[in-house]
Formats: structure tokens, sequence, C-alpha cells
């Protein structure tokens, strides 16, 4: 399999870089969309991670994220965090064929407390997986915070 977007970064392989070509241009987490967030998740054994930047661009208010970026990122996270749960409960290593792609069924996000403008970390937990269905969990933190958290029902495309 080759892959589309992979840089080698002494890190795991990104489930986002492991995608077929046409779902690579999502604005959240597509390598192939150059104006996007590029999203990368990361497996971390029973967890997912993944580490992005907010900017000056994604301001809401002040110096704190808008919310609609905190949407964006736990959803596209949760999304590559499916896929990843997914391969792994069937025995399918990541990285050694296309992954399979999820799309969001359902998405909740409760702001715990503003978010600031700079590095955010999510953790992603499985709490549910199916033949199809895959629940997860994120936990978006700030400084070691946790200012948001979601929970994504994806289904396998």
């Amino acid at each position: 399999m080759s892959r589309l977007c992979c840089e080698d970064d002494g890190m795991s392989i990104a489930i986002q870089d492991t995608y077929a070509e046409d779902f690579s241009h999502c604005y959240g987490c597509g390598c192939l969309n150059p104006h996007g967030y590029q999203v990368k998740t990361y497996s971390s054994g029973k967890t997912t991670f993944t580490e992005h930047v907010a900017g000056p661009n994604d301001l809401g208010g002040g110096a704190f994220a808008y919310g609609g970026l905190i949407a964006s990122v736990i959803d596209c996270h949760s999304a590559g965090s499916a896929a990843i749960f997914w391969m792994q409960s069937n025995g399918r290593a990541i990285g050694a064929e296309t992954a399979p792609r999820f799309v969001t069924a359902r998405l909740e996000v409760d702001y715990v407390k503003p978010t600031p403008i700079g590095p955010l970390r999510m953790v992603g937990a499985l709490e549910e997986i199916g033949e199809r269905k895959v629940i997860v969990t994120t936990d978006l933190e700030a400084g070691g915070e946790v200012t948001a958290r979601g929970r994504a029902v994806l289904v396998k495309v």
C-alpha cells in the first residue's frame, strides 16, 4: 500500500495518511487539502492522540479558540480514532492497507472552559465498537487542562 501523505517524522503512522485518495480532501483531516487543518491521529495503545495548534485565524473572541474549530478537530480526531479502533479490533495493522473511512452520525461537544489559542492535544478512547458503528470519546486539552469533551458516533462507509 502506498501512503499518500505520510512524512517520516519518527512517529507511528497517522491513520489519515492511509485513507484512500477520494477520502483525503476533508477540511479537517484531509492530507490532500492544503488549506485544511491537517489533523493527524495516532494510536497510543488503548487510546489515540492528535496535536493541533490553534492560531490567530481560529479566534472566537479574546484569546480563545472558536467553538467551531474545537468541534471540527474533535470530529476529525474521532473519525480517525474510529478507524484505528476498528482496525485493531479486526486484527489489521495500521499502514499495511488502506484504512476504512468513518463518517459522523452524531457529535456531542461539551465546552468545559474557554480554550486558549495555542497548542491543543486530543486524546481519544473507545466507548463501543460494532461491525459498522464505533463510539469514541475525546478529551481536548490546552495547557494540560481539559477544555472540551466530545462524544462521536461514527459509521463505517
